[in-house]
């Protein structure tokens, strides 16, 4: 737990973190001990916003690794930018897996902020505002870090709905029968192959009764993949838990979304199952329908991702009225081979939506890269055997996500893949831990938010 208190000044005798910069032709950075006062000290430069989380993340972790649990931070050199930036740094950094340990104990933390000036219920505000995100991007890592034994589709389906209990949304979850009533085929050819049966969440959010306008955030939910019959490697199957941090980050987006009352219609869709081999499992050349009536023949058994969004797609167009699609998943390796685990690979077919989109990014500061968007790249997907295949000759990531737009009826969509971001396994950055990232969840508050002055 964390406790931020904003402050004139620290209270007396509490260990001091100050922040210093010198000439940035200057390398060096110190940090220095003096009485109860930290001085860090490094390059002065120009501020960008990871670099005052990294900094920020850097200097809890001074008192972390000191094991000191009460103290205070002068944020006073970060005052140019929001925030937000400063107090993600500090959940962030202080953020630890989640063990099943027996002697496991939770860590309080007591923070005093100070060097912050301006109206001080202004400053709480924005404190609490950039601290519901940090939680959001918190729940995010946990539900990727845990293991598949503890989270089961219905285990999932549970914890999200714990996650919103007394807020002001509505949570539905449809178990396999409703799922077979729904006309999701894909869906249950993919789900139904577990012991584990799947489940279809959603998460509704009226910030805007006024209008109309819904933006339906769809998450891959897999919370095991082994691959099916194509089955992955053994030095890939360590991470088939790891397969739902699309549905963690629409779901810890939702939460900071509802926990700071923006106004906007949002409406989380979640195919939540396990990809297993059975023998009643689905394989390689098999033909499966879908809830939007396309038959779909099945190229690979490990491109299940696909088929679950595209079922959850047209669940969220034809029930649940969006008028605009994201979709969200750990869907292709390809990406993470394209871009090396810095940036997410995108596709939309609507240029002012992706404007959107890219200034959410820029608020949040994470990196995305557009891909493009061509006939030929469609006719890849050409099936003999049915209306769509779910794989093709090439081009893995741009082709996957043109599979789902297949089923998006021509609204206004975004795909993003997050593949190679939502997991490291050494961290880049002082704000970042080994395992999952919370990659997504900032950059889908931002875009649905108003935009944030930098």
């Amino acid at each position: 737990m964390i406790n931020l208190k904003v402050v004139t000044k620290p209270e007396e005798g509490r260990p001091f973190l100050d922040y210093r910069f010198q000439a940035k032709e200057e390398k060096e950075i110190s940090i220095v001990k003096e009485g109860n006062r930290y001085i860090y000290t490094t390059p002065m430069e120009k501020l960008k916003d990871t670099d005052v989380m990294n900094l920020c993340a850097k200097g809890v972790k001074i008192f972390k690794n000191a094991q000191i649990n009460t103290f205070a931070l002068s944020l006073e050199k970060f005052a140019v930018l929001p925030l937000v930036y400063t107090i993600q740094g500090i959940y962030l950094g202080l953020y630890e897996v989640e063990n099943y340990k027996t002697d496991r104990q939770e860590k309080c933390w007591d923070i005093e902020l100070c060097g912050l000036d301006g109206n001080y219920s202004e400053i709480v505000q924005q404190v609490k505002e950039a601290e519901e995100i940090a939680k959001g991007v918190i729940f995010a890592r946990n539900l990727v870090n845990a293991p598949s034994n503890h989270l089961t589709p219905e285990k999932m389906a549970e914890t999200i709905q714990n996650l919103f209990e007394d807020l002001p949304v509505e949570v539905e979850i449809f178990d396999e029968n409703q799922i077979k009533e729904l006309g999701m085929e894909a869906f249950l050819a993919v789900g139904m192959t577990s012991g584990y049966m799947p489940r279809l969440i959603v998460v509704r959010y009226h910030g805007n009764p006024k209008t109309e306008e819904v933006t339906a955030f769809v998450g891959k939910g897999v919370t095991c993949d082994t691959g099916g019959y194509c089955l992955k490697s053994a030095a890939s199957l360590p991470g088939v838990k790891g397969d739902n941090g699309g549905a963690a980050a629409v779901t810890g987006a939702l939460y900071a979304l509802v926990k700071n009352q923006v106004k906007k219609n949002v409406t989380v869709v979640i195919p939540s199952c396990e990809n297993r081999i059975s023998r009643d499992a689905f394989i390689p050349g098999d033909v499966i329908g879908s809830m939007s009536k396309k038959t779909i023949e099945v190229g690979n058994t490990d491109a299940e991702g696909r088929l679950i969004l595209a079922d959850a797609v047209t669940y969220a167009i034809e029930k649940e009225k969006a008028t605009r699609i994201v979709d969200i998943a750990t869907l292709t390796g390809a990406v993470a081979s394209m871009f090396g685990g810095v940036a997410a690979g995108t596709l939309s077919n609507d240029d002012d939506f992706y404007k959107e989109f890219e200034q959410a990014f820029e608020n949040s500061g994470e990196k995305y890269w557009r891909l493009p968007i061509y006939d030929e790249f469609k006719e890849m997907l050409n099936s003999d055997m049915a209306d769509i295949s779910n794989t093709s000759g090439g081009c893995g990531t741009i082709t996957a996500g043109l599979f789902i737009q297949a089923f998006t009826k021509e609204l206004p969509w975004i795909h993003i893949d997050i593949a190679g971001t939502a997991w490291t396994g050494g961290p880049r950055y002082e704000y970042e831990s080994k395992g999952a990232t919370g990659a997504g969840v900032t950059t889908l508050y931002y875009l649905m938010k108003e935009n944030i002055e930098k």
